[in-house]
């Protein structure tokens, strides 16, 4: 398998394919500090669909997993025959594209659950199938900082669960089907737009990054910003 990604949970993700018996083929990243122990062949690029040929020839069992990772793939990695599955930070359709702003709203709106999500990677961005859920409740007091952490550790979790059935060749089912909130996407257009929201009752959770500051630069740039 190859793992494609960026940080602490690509990191864990790596440790944990290997202590568990699992052949690690390649890391991806864009940030030569994420450079796994034990020998793992790594490569760093900004753009992995342009090592397409590298995947193919390197990856033994077809699976590429995609964890906090900023990539888009693209053709012709999706063209490749590779079986790619991300490990998203929120629970899809409502919670897709950037998890920093995502975050954020859901508690803007009082959301009251969160969670990560395992999916197929098509073309679009958080758009194909589910295939696993790691939900958890929202609490009515909750900060963003709270929920944040709460979610890069169902992350893990969630591909811990999931790594044995991908490995083996036989995906999860898809979880049953439950009445979502309806689908948003969440950029950076999103970020920048949130301090219009600083009159809502819930904006001071919703923007209370605490020690998670260091994992979302792209929030405390947008909350930092000056008034238009």
């Amino acid at each position: 398998m190859i793992l494609v990604g960026s940080g602490a949970l690509l990191k864990r993700a790596t440790t944990h394919a290997l202590a568990t018996g699992h052949r690690v083929d390649l890391v991806v990243t864009n940030d030569p500090a994420d450079a796994p122990a034990g020998g793992v062949p790594h490569l760093v690029t900004t753009d992995v669909n342009t090592e397409a040929e590298q995947l193919t020839a390197r990856c033994t069992d077809g699976v590429v997993w995609s964890i906090n990772n900023w990539m888009i793939f693209r053709a012709p990695v999706l063209d490749s025959g590779l079986r790619i599955y991300n490990i998203h930070n929120g629970l899809l359709p409502q919670h897709r594209g950037l998890p920093s702003a995502a975050i954020a709203y859901a508690l803007l709106q009082g959301h009251a659950e969160y969670g990560a999500t395992l999916h197929q990677v098509d073309a679009g961005i958080d758009t194909g199938q589910v295939l696993a859920e790691q939900p958890f409740p929202i609490a009515p007091d909750a900060r963003y900082h709270q929920v944040l952490l709460r979610g890069i550790q169902a992350c893990h979790q969630l591909f811990q669960r999931t790594l044995p059935a991908i490995a083996a060749g036989h995906p999860p089912e898809p979880p049953l089907p439950r009445t979502p909130l309806p689908g948003a996407y969440y950029g950076r257009r999103s970020l920048r737009e949130l301090p219009a929201h600083a009159a809502h009752p819930a904006y001071p959770r919703a923007t209370d990054v605490g020690v998670a500051a260091p994992f979302v630069p792209e929030l405390v740039t947008a909350l930092s910003a000056p008034s238009p």
